[in-house]
């Protein structure tokens, strides 16, 4: 049995065998064949391989993203029938005697250098799209598709770290766990664990050797630890462990229907922060009280081009119909730092995490915002909408963004299209910019959301992607908690609601201090809404209130 420690970013107990997720090298092994015939039947089994994932994919979008959105696999698994693209790769293999694999690039290579000299933007992004069916094939000639899930019983998913791109593609009903060598407690992975309570494992450096892929292996995202090819001690007491972890689950869903009100009275509304159309009966498992936070930019990533106006609005007007009248917040995109689209053609940046992200985007390229603001004021005819804006730093920006949803207001009128003219209009707060001038944002907006995450690796100047940087990543930073109680305080002061939606909103070692700075609610990964819903119920904020407010000193 070898033992790895790494840090537990979610908790649950989960056995299973690992499966290695990694992308095709960029290195194409190229070697010379003597049998044409059953190279290019390799290369036929793994076309058909890829042609039934892109159906799969397919088939899933539909549900989570809508049948416009879901067309791009669509395309992809037409491209791989077109007779050309065959013909390449098959003189390639037959006339000079190459792999299939170094077929498939070459001809990708051609292919996509040829629609990018064309003068029409359609054909220039087929372009893309070929490199996109190469690479899946490829991924399947050299054993490591990023989408081998489809074929494989539930597994437990090792990876160097996932991109928010790539969680996007992914049948999560086949995971049972993750584990990274990289990422932090506020990485993609860690956030698409705790959306999914799939336990996860950061951190554990190791878990990628060759050897180990296959293999059975315990993850306990408790303690952080790894177990692979455990002994039978090793199992019993997990087992175990699994048992009491899945009795305190059982528990806690006796609390579904019960109000998130404290022993003294005190109310506070418990949302969920999801980040796909699919995630709503997450919300409906976990006793959700409505969306907090509804991550847009999964909208953005994982294709080629910008998502269509029709696009958006089909898939915000299924979200608010399926909350059936409960609020739904929903961010607008937040693109850049570490959630890039290569489409956005964005420049490179020394430092993309202070770079042109979020709302400066949208401030730089007007007419992307305003698709997507077009198609969230016509989705709010079918529920409770409330728009938030990300990474706000100044009044300024705050106005430009108002004036252009007066624009975006003015010409669905002009068009006879119809929008509810109560929407909510909100900001987040992660930035010490927007915390410390709170006071002057407040009356221009309907609600202020604390983004934690963003405003912790803000305040504290430490990267948090950076696994190295992690022991300086302190959440609980009285900086942190004194910008938090000031940010709730002004927006008392000025009739407006103030929520935190980043991962502080549901560490139940703040919840008192939270409840005794009066915060309006909390929004959490969906699995996190029952504990946190069973601690309020113990608390009494008048007993311990100065007490919990002393963490502020």
């Amino acid at each position: 049995m070898i033992t790895i420690q790494g840090q537990g970013v979610c908790g649950g107990v989960a056995f299973g065998k690992l499966l290695h997720l990694k992308k095709a090298g960029s290195k194409i092994p190229r070697t010379y064949i003597q049998d044409t015939q059953k190279e290019w039947k390799r290369f036929e089994e793994a076309r058909k391989s890829a042609e039934q994932q892109l159906d799969d994919l397919y088939q899933k979008a539909i549900g989570e993203v809508g049948e416009e959105n879901a067309m791009i696999f669509e395309i992809h698994r037409m491209m791989l029938e077109d007779p050309d693209y065959l013909d390449s790769v098959k003189t390639i293999i037959q006339e000079q005697r190459l792999n299939a694999e170094s077929a498939v690039s070459i001809t990708a290579d051609t292919f996509s250098e040829m629609f990018a000299s064309m003068d029409n933007s359609y054909m220039q992004a087929r372009g893309a799209d070929v490199k996109d069916i190469s690479q899946r094939i490829l991924s399947i000639l050299t054993d490591e598709g990023r989408l081998r899930l489809s074929s494989h019983a539930p597994v437990i998913i090792g990876a160097e770290d996932l991109a928010p791109s790539e969680t996007v593609e992914m049948d999560k009903s086949g995971i049972l766990a993750f584990v990274t060598e990289k990422g932090s407690s506020s990485s993609h992975t860690a956030i698409l664990a705790r959306t999914m309570n799939s336990p996860a494992v950061i951190g554990a450096v190791g878990i990628m050797e060759s050897t180990y892929d296959g293999a059975d292996i315990i993850v306990d995202g408790f303690s952080g630890k790894i177990y692979v090819d455990p002994d039978m001690q090793t199992v019993l007491t997990m087992q175990k462990k699994k048992e009491q972890t899945d009795r305190q689950t059982e528990l806690l869903s006796k609390l579904k229907g019960v109000k998130p009100i404290t022993k003294d009275g005190q109310s506070v509304l418990l949302y969920a922060n999801i980040g796909s159309l699919s995630d709503m009966a997450l919300v409906y498992a976990n006793d959700g009280m409505g969306v907090g936070l509804f991550r847009s930019e999964f909208l953005y990533l994982g294709r080629k081009t910008y998502p269509s106006e029709e696009e958006q609005f089909s898939i915000y007007k299924s979200v608010l119909q399926k909350a059936m009248g409960k609020r739904v917040v929903i961010r607008t995109l937040d693109i850049g730092a570490d959630k890039q689209a290569d489409y956005f053609a964005m420049p490179q940046e020394d430092n993309p995490a202070m770079g042109v992200r979020a709302v400066r985007l949208c401030l730089t390229r007007p007419a992307v915002f305003k698709t997507q603001l077009r198609a969230l004021y016509r989705a709010s005819m079918f529920g409770k909408l409330a728009i938030m804006v990300p990474m706000i730093t100044s009044l300024d920006e705050v106005l430009q963004v108002k004036d252009l949803m007066k624009e975006v207001r003015e010409e669905l009128r002009q068009e006879h299209l119809t929008f509810r003219e109560d929407c909510e209009f909100g900001i987040m707060i992660e930035t010490p910019a927007a915390a410390i001038i709170c006071d002057k944002l407040a009356p221009e907006v309907d609600f202020f959301s604390i983004g934690t995450n963003d405003l912790t690796q803000y305040t504290l100047a430490v990267d948090r992607q950076n696994p190295d940087a992690t022991a300086f990543l302190n959440p609980h930073h009285t900086a942190i908690l004194r910008l938090i109680d000031t940010v709730i305080k002004a927006a008392h002061q000025a009739g407006i609601w103030a929520g935190i939606c980043g991962e502080l909103a549901g560490d139940l070692e703040l919840t008192e201090l939270f409840l005794a700075m009066e915060v309006d609610e909390l929004s959490v990964s969906p699995n996190q809404i029952l504990p946190l819903k069973q601690k309020i119920l113990s608390c009494n904020i008048s007993q311990i209130r100065e007490t919990a407010l002393n963490l502020l000193k």
